[in-house]
């Protein structure tokens, strides 16, 4: 399965800022560091928010945080709430896309049950699983 960059940069930001939960960072200084536009990562950022799963504070000493303890986001429930927008196939879409397969398909089914093994799967580990600390792996 691939997931979308959007996803990519949103896991990436959970883990820097798990790596450092003392501090809060800048959307620009993140931009610095992935090297990738400010502007798109602005939109991952408010994303996550509105997720619960990082908080914001403008002005001076604001910053971006993590919500809750990085041992308490599981991978899988971000991957899950990060891609809720993009269809693993088009006949996955809300409103169905435009299978002419649709009534025998048998493929949807295996589909739909592979993801749902990778959401398992990703539930089993934590953004602190994924993340350096002390100069070790977590």
């Amino acid at each position: 399965m691939r997931l979308a960059a959007f996803t990519d940069y949103g896991l990436r930001i959970l883990m820097r800022l798990a790596d450092a939960p003392e501090r809060r960072f800048s959307t620009a200084e993140l931009a610095t560091q992935f090297r990738v536009s400010q502007h798109h990562l602005t939109k991952v950022v408010q994303d996550l928010a509105r997720g619960g799963f990082i908080t914001t504070q403008r002005g001076s000493g604001g910053g971006i945080s993590l919500a809750r303890d990085s041992d308490t986001i599981r991978l899988g429930e971000v991957v899950r709430y990060l891609e809720r927008r993009f269809a693993l196939v088009e006949c996955f879409q809300t409103d169905g896309g435009e299978c002419v397969l649709e009534p025998r398909c048998r493929l949807k089914a295996r589909l739909a049950s592979a993801r749902e093994a990778f959401f398992k799967d990703l539930d089993r580990s934590t953004i602190a699983d994924c993340t350096w600390r002390d100069g070790a792996a977590a």
